[in-house]
């Protein structure tokens, strides 16, 4: 059912100002939030296991780039090695040949102390030079090994890698083969019960406050398309006692939904406004109460909505 149609449906029972806050009053279930509620458990797992897949895909590409830069690094090193190699080499043939060439012309020559002297400052540039260019490598070096380091400490291997998709296939079996499970009524415990004596059953133990048994048949009866509103309204009043107030909500939605004009929408959405302060969402909880004291003044529902308000503002 599309959101258009959940908001055509509220907008017969709620005010203008609670209409508008509708979209994220009831979002629970929906795994492409940044803060998903109302999630199942199946539902919860799953998300987890994506979670932790997108963290090795982003550690994985971090990685990459990271190898990336190092190879770079370790280009340019190599270019400054080998240009100074050339240059050493290139300065001991010129110094070799003007020591040659002093040598041979020079030595008796009243030049001879000034060229030494020239040759000597020669040798002392390129001393500087090459200190210079050997602290330049040092500081690379240790760049590099800080990168290398990084990547040692989080590594992911191939082995690592495949080993947790392997544990999210097979959690995606297992969850599928759950889902049909649960898909597939207990023909033994109701193939001699008609709907009206499972939904008869299914409120005593309510009753009696046997809420996983209860859950149980009202799920049999939502399958069965038998009160499809009720059924969902009655797990979610049992969600909400036992405070799983995110799912509750989701089951408060379906339910109305279903049937906007069912007697018991004062409390559901009193019981509605409730989870939504518990789980946080103070904004739409405020929108609820004020509903239930337009649409229900003279209930009880709206002294108690008055009452959650006077505490919350």
């Amino acid at each position: 059912m599309n959101r258009s149609f959940l908001v055509a449906i509220f907008v017969a029972i709620f005010p203008l100002t609670l209409i508008s806050s509708e979209p994220s009053a009831f979002g629970a279930g929906d795994l492409s939030s940044p803060q998903p509620y109302g999630l199942t458990t199946s539902e919860e797992i799953l998300l987890q296991n994506k979670q932790k897949l997108h963290k090795v895909v982003v550690k994985s590409n971090n990685q990459a780039n990271e190898v990336d830069s190092l190879r770079e690094r370790i280009d340019g090193l190599q270019s400054i090695i080998e240009s100074l190699s050339e240059k050493s080499q290139k300065n001991k043939k010129n110094i070799a040949a003007l020591e040659q060439s002093n040598l041979t012309k020079l030595k008796n020559s009243d030049e001879y102390e000034k060229r030494l002297s020239e040759i000597s400052q020669l040798n002392s540039d390129l001393s500087k030079k090459n200190l210079e260019n050997l602290k330049k490598l040092k500081l690379v070096i240790t760049e590099l090994s800080v990168v290398i380091d990084t990547i040692n400490a989080t590594y992911i291997t191939k082995d690592e890698f495949n080993a947790l998709v392997n544990d999210v296939n097979n959690f995606k079996e297992l969850v599928s083969k759950e889902l049909k499970n649960n898909a597939t009524p207990k023909k033994s415990e109701f193939e001699n019960m008609s709907n009206g004596d499972i939904a008869t059953k299914a409120r005593a133990l309510y009753d009696k406050k046997h809420y996983t048994k209860a859950i149980e048949y009202y799920l049999y009866l939502i399958e069965k398309k038998y009160k499809p509103a009720r059924a969902h309204y009655m797990i979610g009043e049992m969600k909400y006692y036992r405070k799983n107030y995110a799912d509750a909500i989701a089951y408060f939605k379906k339910s109305a939904s279903l049937y906007s004009k069912a007697s018991y929408m004062p409390i559901l959405m009193l019981h509605t406004a409730v989870a939504m302060e518990k789980t946080g969402d103070k904004k739409n909880a405020k929108a609820f109460y004020k509903g239930i004291v337009s649409k229900y003044p003279d209930s009880k529902y709206a002294k108690e909505a008055k009452k959650y308000l006077s505490l919350i503002e």
